[in-house]
Parts: structure tokens; C-alpha cells; sequence
């Protein structure tokens, strides 16, 4: 299970206001880890533990945009607060439309950077304990025996139990049996949950027909 405690990283290349604003928010009850460089950060930072990442957009070396796009091709969903002594609606759209959870002008006032802080960091722990029960499904999915999948696949699709029964060669009271377990392990109890939760594994995809044009 991941460690949902919440790690908040600044990222900055001005040392007094990374200071300042670690201060500030360890005084507010954040565990945050600081680094000088985006470089520091990718090299440094695991990246295991939800929360959220504060990084100035300009900066030598890597920009925060720069990281933005990194942890973007690394598929990292770390929410992001960038902060910027250049006020640019057009960079602040961009970034936004590229996932940014905020987009703040230095000087931050205390009270508005916390509240954005609070903001990422809940965003991030829900997605983190969405990510482990989906993992914790996957796994109980793979326990299934091929019959039980067999079966809920083509379940997930609302395809009664007679035309499962004929698709597969087994009897429909078998097809019961089978569905009622594949649904009782995974959690589910409607064709349209199994759907989401198969969709959502990547066990099917939202385009799928069923098989063999099962109706």
C-alpha cells in the first residue's frame, strides 16, 4: 500500500524564498522537502508519496514548464502550483491546460498559496487511494480462473446468461455460478459497474464490441 502521507516539494532556484516558503508551510503542518534545481528534483525525489509540486516557472537550467513536461512523458500526475514574478496569461492558460493545479504571482500571500496547497495535496490523495483500490481490484482480477473472466467479460456488456451460455458451450445455470463469484470478488453488483471497473483496468476498451457480435 502507498504511503498516503502528503509531501509537499518546492521547487526554486532563489534561496531565501525557498526558505521562507518551506518555513511557511511546515509551520502549517506540510512535510515539504525543498530543491534548488528542477534538476535536483527529478534526480532526488522518488515520487512514490501523493501531494503536490510548487516550482517557478523561471529558472535556469529546467524550467518549471520544462518539468512540467518531463513528469508529463514520465506519466507522473503529481498536481502542480507553479509561481512566477512575471504575471503572463498566456503562459498561465498553457500551463493550466496542461494540468496545473494553480498558477500564482510572486509575492504569494501566505494565506492564498496555503489554500492552493490544501487544494493539490486533497486532489492527490484522492487519486492516490482511487490508484491502490484499482490496484487492489487488479489483483483480485487476476485471481479470477479463465472461466470466471471469460464470463464477466462478456457480462460487462449486459449479455444475458443463455447467450453467454451458448458463446462459452457451458450450461446457463454454470454461467450463474461463475458471474455471481466474478462479481462477488471484484465488488461489483451490475453488468455496468463491471463495465466501468473492467474499462478502467484495461481489460476492455470503452470502443469494444462484444465478441463474436453477442447482443
Amino acid at each position: 500500500m502507498t504511503d498516503l502521507t502528503p509531501l509537499v516539494r518546492l521547487v526554486d532556484d532563489d534561496e531565501i524564498f525557498l526558505m521562507s516558503q518551506k518555513l511557511l508551510l511546515q509551520t502549517c503542518g506540510f512535510e515539504t522537502v525543498s530543491y534548488a534545481s528542477a534538476e535536483a528534483f527529478l534526480e532526488h525525489d522518488l515520487m512514490t508519496r501523493p501531494g503536490c509540486l510548487i516550482a517557478d516557472v523561471r529558472m535556469p537550467g529546467l524550467t518549471g514548464l520544462d518539468l512540467q513536461k518531463v513528469l508529463q512523458t514520465r506519466r507522473f500526475s503529481l498536481p502542480m502550483i507553479f509561481l512566477t514574478g512575471h504575471g503572463d496569461v498566456s503562459m498561465a492558460v498553457h500551463t493550466m491546460r496542461n494540468g496545473a493545479s494553480d498558477f500564482l504571482e510572486k509575492p504569494v500571500k501566505p494565506e492564498v498559496l496555503i489554500a492552493a496547497v490544501k487544494k493539490a495535496v486533497a486532489a492527490s490523495c484522492e487519486a492516490q487511494r482511487a490508484r491502490d483500490e484499482l490496484n487492489k481490484r487488479r489483483a483480485v482480477y487476476d485471481e479470477l480462473t479463465p472461466r470466471e473472466r471469460e464470463v464477466i467479460e462478456l457480462a460487462a456488456f449486459d449479455t444475458a446468461n443463455k447467450a453467454i451460455a451458448q458463446a462459452l458451450g457451458i450450461s446457463e445455470p454454470t454461467v450463474k455460478m461463475h458471474r455471481a463469484n466474478a462479481f462477488a470478488k471484484l465488488g461489483v453488483k451490475s453488468p455496468l459497474e463491471a463495465y466501468r471497473l473492467l474499462t478502467a483496468l484495461g481489460i476492455i476498451r470503452e470502443k469494444d464490441d462484444l465478441p463474436g457480435g453477442l447482443r
